[in-house]
């Protein structure tokens, strides 16, 4: 498993019977994670000093049960990056934690090549990976459905000090708009996506990951540079399984490219045991 160990404004403090036990910045929340089928007691004493609860409920959803003040925003750092955190009313905060080895590799990536990187990233969400490659010094055209999520990705930006650098914010289905940068002849050396289970587009496109993911890895080869330097597919669904992410693009893009695949599970430390948490499943092309 691949864990990221540079986080000081974030921490998974603890996990038990469902729950997660999380230190953003100063503000603590507990929120749902049905991976946690261990009891373990909660004995940490902030399980009863949190800030904030996320309750699901049985129609779907659910709601922020809030035990203290707790802003509308805030911010955290990671490394040189400033996010700024919402809970939202599905228990997400804008930031998936997990992801920073992500943003790490990614960078590094871009750094050591010493050549002008451009990079697209589809499903960006707030644009984490997105500033983590713009703060090493690519050209990044951030594509996400939601025109909410763009917007907050440009605050970070701002945030972070880096909104000067050269950036396409684009809200558009991302099928529809990788079809429009290959007749376009726009090309790019690395490709990030982190696409959800099941999603709609702006258009009211419907995804479903089983069915479109094969097809949408077909035409990100047609977007490619000659000089390709990565791509990062991630999933948070179960039913793709580290292997099965790793034969596809094996099939799809290794005969194409050359190059090597590996895969494997992400995930968070947790404080309390020193375990690791398993939040979803990472396969990389590489030249």
């Amino acid at each position: 498993m691949r864990v990221s160990e540079s986080w000081k404004d974030y921490e998974l403090i603890d996990c038990s019977d469902g729950e997660r036990l999380e230190r953003w910045g100063k503000i603590i929340l507990i929120r749902p994670d049905p991976q946690v089928i261990w009891s373990t007691g909660k004995k940490n004493p902030l399980w009863r000093n949190a800030h904030a609860r996320y309750h699901r409920s049985n129609k779907g959803g659910g709601s922020w049960e809030m035990y203290k003040k707790v802003p509308d925003s805030w911010s955290i750092a990671f490394k040189e990056l400033t996010f700024n955190v919402k809970p939202m009313g599905f228990k997400h905060t804008g930031v998936f934690p997990e992801q920073a080895v992500n943003w790490e590799w990614a960078s590094e990536k871009i750094k050591n090549e010493k050549r002008p990187i451009n990079v697209l990233n589809l499903f960006g969400y707030t644009g984490c990976a997105t500033l983590s490659c713009m703060s090493a010094g690519a050209e990044v055209c951030h594509v996400d459905a939601s025109k909410g999520m763009v917007n907050w990705a440009r605050e970070n930006s701002r945030s972070s000090g880096i909104a000067d650098r050269p950036v396409r914010w684009i809200v558009d289905d991302c099928v529809k708009f990788v079809r429009r940068e290959i007749r376009r002849g726009r090309r790019y050396d690395g490709i990030i996506m982190d696409p959800p289970s099941y999603g709609r587009g702006p258009g009211g496109e419907v995804w479903k990951i089983e069915n479109e993911l094969n097809s949408l890895l077909e035409l990100c080869l047609n977007v490619f540079s000659d000089d390709p330097l990565f791509l990062i597919l991630n999933s948070y669904t179960t039913g793709l399984s580290p292997a099965v992410m790793e034969y596809l693009l094996n099939v799809r893009l290794k005969p194409a490219l050359g190059g090597r695949v590996s895969c494997d599970e992400i995930g968070l430390r947790v404080s309390e045991s020193g375990l690791c948490l398993p939040c979803g499943s990472t396969v990389i092309w590489e030249k």
